[in-house]
């Protein structure tokens, strides 16, 4: 029998996602009721809920799909820590003259301003006469290392331009070319990385990916959103792999509750769903907070107020969950909360860091 191409599409969902009424029964408990799809597990009442690895997955792909898909609204750029410090664009980064220029007379003119306060502040206070010159020496000493650096700028982007008009490769930008081995500039070629137990094909594939993120860094320094974009498709894969280490905390941490790692597994499941499902409504809510900014800014506030009842419910709701889950003690509850939470916000940050070099070598 050949079925039509929906019935087969149906089938595929079912399959992977299990998209039918046990969804609607999951999701609302799983959002509102910490802990309470956990308990009905352990207690064998399963049959009305959505299993927990395929809810995970569910609202995992569903999360970072509406997320990847939301990014631009959302203006995740801004949040990316700059590569150049400082509220000015640094001048190592700027790659046109007319930048090093324009960077270097607003990093001269807010230390003149910075320069006029100090005076301002040592005139109106009894100060000794050399402290007024030790300030104006460092303001000077400043001066002249933004120059100096604008300098430096300005002479290897005329070596660019000079090596495109000859039709050579352009030379290394010494803002990027850092890391070094052997004592030597890193190069694929002449320096190329090298770990003696890695096989060649692994250190091959090594050193292609440092020159494909040496590659990206001048894109990235334009627009972060590729680097946040990229690090949001290899993230999924990081916090499944950190999973079963949350899991083997709560093990190491409820070890007395003789419970098996497959019920901290559980645990760990549902409660990374919950987080999956509250960073979808969290992208949905922030794009219509963004479109609400725009197209009707007497609603805006009030989505913003409801972001930030949704950032501050997460970590509620995972105490309350660790709390109703393993039955413990206020005062248990939270030191054991606080040392997991600290445990495991290193592991994310290791994974999240993780992701970004990822992101950076292969987009």
């Amino acid at each position: 029998m050949i079925r039509p191409l929906s019935g087969m599409l149906h089938d595929v969902a079912d399959t992977i996602f299990n998209i039918d009424s046990r969804v609607f029964h999951s999701l609302l408990p799983l959002y509102f009721r910490p802990g309470f799809l956990t308990r009905e597990y352990f207690a064998g009442r399963r049959t009305r809920y959505v299993t927990p690895f395929r809810l995970y997955f569910f609202l995992s792909v569903l999360a970072f799909f509406t997320i990847q898909f939301t990014l631009g609204e959302l203006h995740l750029g801004k949040y990316v820590v700059n590569f150049d410090d400082g509220d000015t664009p640094g001048i190592s980064s700027a790659m046109t003259p007319q930048e090093v220029i324009a960077r270097r007379d607003a990093k001269l003119a807010q230390l003149q301003s910075a320069k006029a306060i100090t005076g301002a502040l040592i005139g109106a206070t009894p100060a000794p006469g050399n402290v007024n010159k030790e300030v104006a020496a460092g303001m000077e000493k400043a001066a002249a290392k933004i120059r100096k650096e604008a300098d430096a700028r300005l002479a290897y982007l005329q070596k660019v331009a000079d090596a495109k008009a000859r039709g050579e490769p352009p030379p290394a930008d010494p803002d990027l070319d850092t890391v070094s081995f052997n004592d030597k500039p890193w190069d694929a070629k002449t320096n190329p990385l090298r770990i003696s137990w890695l096989p060649e094909f692994a250190n091959a594939r090594l050193n292609a990916a440092i020159e494909h993120a040496k590659d990206n860094i001048p894109r990235i320094r334009k627009d972060p959103t590729l680097l946040i974009a990229g690090a949001l498709g290899v993230l999924p894969q990081v916090l499944f792999v950190l999973m079963p280490l949350f899991a083997l905390l709560l093990k190491i941490f409820y070890i007395f509750k003789r419970r098996l790692y497959m019920e901290h597994l559980i645990v760990a499941l549902h409660s990374h769903a919950f987080v999956f499902l509250s960073l979808l409504l969290f992208a949905l809510v922030g794009f219509a907070h963004a479109a609400a900014l725009t197209g009707a800014p007497w609603l805006a506030p009030i989505l913003g107020l409801l972001l930030t009842v949704m950032a501050w419910w997460i970590p509620i709701y995972l105490f309350v969950m660790q709390k109703k889950v393993y039955g413990q003690g206020w005062f248990f509850t939270t030191m054991k909360f606080g040392a997991i939470g600290i445990c495991y916000t290193i592991m994310i940050s290791l994974g999240i860091a993780a992701a970004f070099v990822i992101s950076l070598a292969t987009t």
